[in-house]
């Protein structure tokens, strides 16, 4: 199964941003995707946090979930897109949501992101839940590929990577994580943290990142990629707009775990 993960640098306007996904959305079905993810905030990244209020959607109607629900079908695509702010129990904040579309236009899966980014190292400070609702919940949804294989996919999203405990509970085949990190933490583990996710989940990993300068002025690491279940980086971009292609392997899959029965020998 090919697949591909969107690197964008979206800024502060949604029909700008929708329509540089639709680029990358028909570039991907075009070199042979299967299944295409956003990266998180592909729809707005703000010039403040509270911006997201401005454009949040109730669950299942507004124009960005519109847009990859038309996508969807229009492209015979699976879409995991990035995040969408949906509206929470309080008119101050958003979930921050994932969000899965078949290629027939239906949503099949949600995701709201359960751990918040908090940094602060003195020059930099970030505190996510000052807008965002957190979520409760791993979400896994199963795709059908063209292969004949059956894929769970596991969804999070961003700083969910630094909790492993997340991603083995999902017990997936393919993990989706798309991404907004900072230049700070990203130069300093993104691919570290990703890699270590495939090699202990033995698992394909989709990693979709903003990449590059925005209108806020916030810079974010880029480098989106993909990873086998070995651990081996099979494709990357570092910064700016692109699409970054892989294949997902159900024979690759079933050969590591073999080789390597990890998943089957329990926990403390």
């Amino acid at each position: 199964m090919q697949v591909a993960a969107l690197q964008m640098v979206s800024g502060s306007s949604v029909q700008a941003n929708l329509d540089a996904a639709r680029q990358l959305l028909a570039s991907a079905a075009g070199q042979g995707a299967e299944l295409a993810v956003l990266p998180e905030y592909f729809c707005l990244m703000g010039l403040k946090d509270t911006d997201k209020l401005a454009v949040k959607e109730t669950p299942g109607a507004g124009p960005v979930q519109d847009f990859l629900a038309r996508a969807a079908q229009e492209f015979k695509l699976w879409i995991a897109g990035g995040t969408v702010p949906l509206q929470a129990s309080d008119p101050q904040h958003v979930r921050n949501s994932s969000l899965v579309y078949a290629p027939t236009g239906h949503c099949v899966a949600r995701y709201d992101k359960i751990h918040l980014f908090r940094f602060d190292n003195g020059q930099e400070n970030y505190d996510e839940s000052r807008v965002i609702e957190r979520g409760g919940a791993p979400v896994t949804f199963d795709l059908p590929s063209i292969d004949g294989h059956l894929y769970r996919v596991g969804l999070s999203i961003c700083y969910d990577l630094r909790f492993p405990e997340l991603y083995r509970a999902m017990k997936a085949d393919l993990l989706l994580v798309p991404s907004a990190f900072t230049r700070t933490t990203g130069r300093a583990h993104w691919e570290v943290l990703l890699r270590a996710r495939a090699i202990e989940n033995l698992a394909y990993v989709v990693a979709a990142a903003q990449g590059g300068v925005h209108d806020n002025g916030r810079r974010t690491w880029g480098q989106s990629l993909i990873v086998d279940p070995w651990g081996e980086l099979l494709a990357q971009h570092a910064e700016g707009a692109a699409v970054v292609m892989g294949d997902v392997l159900a024979g690759r899959l079933r050969e590591v775990r073999l080789q390597l029965p990890a998943l089957d020998h329990g926990v403390l």
